[in-house]
């Protein structure tokens, strides 16, 4: 090869990052002239659909306005800086992502497995990282941020995994949704050999995640105290149903756990693990997964919920590709609307309307490409 030779995808992110970083130099307003122009010449080529930027008018159509809005971020998997920066690339992304929305939300959910391997360094970081976020910031613990310690570092740094809190009348619920049945004692695992297990989901020698009788008997108390007309909206790290037992993707009390929810008359799980767009309703509970900014899982063989409108497959030459952040719209009625904010391409919505008339009405743009 020539010495001035270079291949099709290095003059393509060449040219992309020279785009990207001219674009960062433009004041509000001018960035807000470019961005309407770009639109409506992808329009005009039919090469945009609409669906991703109609989330407050669809809304107001059905005759309900948001009451509030929080933003998330979730999975970022940090490894120590030396180790893995392409993470903390991806999370200073993530803080940007939400830092960057106008009007501010109210709030934003860290959706759990801030760290790999749950080592203090790696929770210390991810910790200095979020305090850059402008509005407060949830917790929300993962497996991957306890198993090595059992939350000791956890604790220290954030708090009790499992806790409530009312806001604008939303009830809201944080639970610790990865519990594990005693594997290691037995066999004199040390700390770090039981967090790489359970750090490898597909292990058969752990158990499935589980709430655990403790934890859903504090819930019970909770909720006494919450009238059934109040919405509910339940954090969870793990999907709080059963959707594939071989990855632990999966949660095997979300029966029992389901059942305590189900007295109320709005109820949505907003849940992180499986690191993609996933859409599901049992019953009168909506769900719906948060993506991933460290990497996007494929979609499992089987189990995936009908609900659920998979992403397109992301592209292996883009490290943020099917990777992002997002924001909740919480209705008047206590239903939300979910907005994924994909990096590097269209936003997409996924209303209450398509869940409540299940699947019928507002459904999600169809990816264009094989998924994965």
């Amino acid at each position: 090869m020539g010495k001035g030779y270079k291949s099709i995808e290095t003059k393509y992110y060449e040219e992309r990052a020279a785009f990207f970083d001219e674009l960062g130099k433009l004041d509000r307003r001018a960035f807000l002239r470019v961005a309407g122009l770009s639109a409506g010449i992808a329009a005009g080529m039919g090469l945009v659909t609409p669906q991703g930027f109609q989330l407050v008018r669809v809304a107001e159509a059905q005759g309900s306005k948001p009451r509030f809005s929080f933003a998330y971020i979730s999975d970022t998997h940090l490894y120590t800086k030396d180790l893995n920066d392409r993470f903390v690339r991806s999370i200073l992304r993530a803080v940007d992502d939400v830092n960057a929305l106008d009007p501010q939300p109210d709030f934003v959910l860290f959706g759990g497995d801030l760290a790999q391997l749950g080592q203090r360094e790696e929770l210390k970081l991810g910790a200095e990282i979020l305090k850059a976020v402008k509005a407060p910031v949830k917790m929300m613990v993962g497996e991957h941020d306890w198993f090595l310690d059992m939350g000791e570092m956890w604790r220290e740094l954030f708090g009790a995994p499992t806790y409530s809190f009312d806001h604008k009348g939303v009830h809201f619920v944080v639970l610790n949704s990865i519990l594990e049945k005693d594997f290691w004692t037995e066999r004199g695992y040390s700390p770090m050999e039981r967090m790489k297990v359970v750090a490898g989901l597909d292990n058969a020698i752990q158990s499935r995640f589980e709430v655990g009788a403790e934890q859903r008997k504090w819930l019970e108390q909770d909720l006494a105290k919450v009238d059934k007309k109040t919405p509910l909206i339940v954090f969870s790290h793990s999907p709080l149903y059963k959707y594939y037992r071989p990855w632990n993707f999966w949660t095997d009390d979300a029966d029992e756990v389901q059942a305590l929810l189900r007295p109320f008359q709005q109820v949505t799980v907003i849940h992180g693990h499986t690191h993609q767009l996933l859409t599901n309703r049992i019953g009168n509970i909506d769900f719906h997964g948060m993506l991933s900014t460290a990497w996007p899982w494929p979609y499992a063989p089987e189990g995936l919920p009908s609900l659920t409108v998979q992403m397109n497959r992301p592209d292996p030459f883009s490290n943020f590709d099917g990777m992002g952040t997002g924001r909740v719209d919480v209705l008047e009625a206590g239903a939300v609307d979910k907005l994924y904010r994909l990096w590097d391409r269209a936003p997409i919505s996924v209303r209450a309307s398509y869940l409540a008339s299940n699947g019928k009405k507002d459904a999600p743009p169809r990816p264009k490409l094989p998924s994965y």
